[in-house]
């Protein structure tokens, strides 16, 4: 099964201030990853091809980076995750830009079952609440809030208690 999924913003910024987001991904101050709601990005080194990383249980390397403009990751896990996600900044009119993120992979295995049952609707609000944040963190506003539907509350939740329960000490 094939998965293309992509999300844009039209910024209303010239194109070096939305790159300037795309290279502090990951670092301490990271300005677009929301990882307040969110597992943190993180990588084993700065932004640059070869880094590790990934959040949560998403694991990849940087393949492609060229700054201000892409970043190309490719998936290590969950398993069946065959291709890559990507963050790209264009040129929208003379002041404008957009900032563009594509997932491109084949499912296999239990990622067919996966993504479109859990994978797919946290990472759509995950890119949201991103997109947001560049939006808030470059205009000050943001023109429509991404909002969680009742499904990604209900994961996340589901999620949590997991993590709750996985940090429990045993008894006995």
């Amino acid at each position: 099964m094939a998965v293309h999924n992509l999300h844009e913003r039209r910024l209303p910024v010239a194109p070096e201030h939305v790159g300037a987001l795309v290279d502090a991904l990951s670092s301490p101050d990271d300005p677009l990853w929301p990882r307040h709601h969110w597992p943190a990005m993180l990588l084993d080194g700065p932004l640059a091809p070869g880094a590790r990383g990934g959040h949560g249980p998403v694991r990849y390397t940087a393949e492609e980076y060229l700054p201000g403009r892409l970043v190309r990751f490719r998936f290590e896990a969950p398993r069946g995750f065959d291709g890559f996600h990507e963050l790209t900044v264009r040129p929208d009119g003379p002041e404008g830009a957009v900032l563009r993120h594509l997932v491109s992979m084949r499912l296999r295995g239990p990622a067919r079952l996966t993504w479109p049952l859990a994978f797919r609707w946290l990472h759509d609000a995950l890119l949201e609440d991103c997109l947001d944040r560049a939006e808030r963190g470059l205009t000050g506003t943001v023109r429509a809030p991404a909002r969680w539907s009742p499904y990604v509350r209900l994961l996340r939740s589901l999620a949590s208690r997991r993590s709750s329960a996985s940090r429990e000490p045993a008894v006995g």
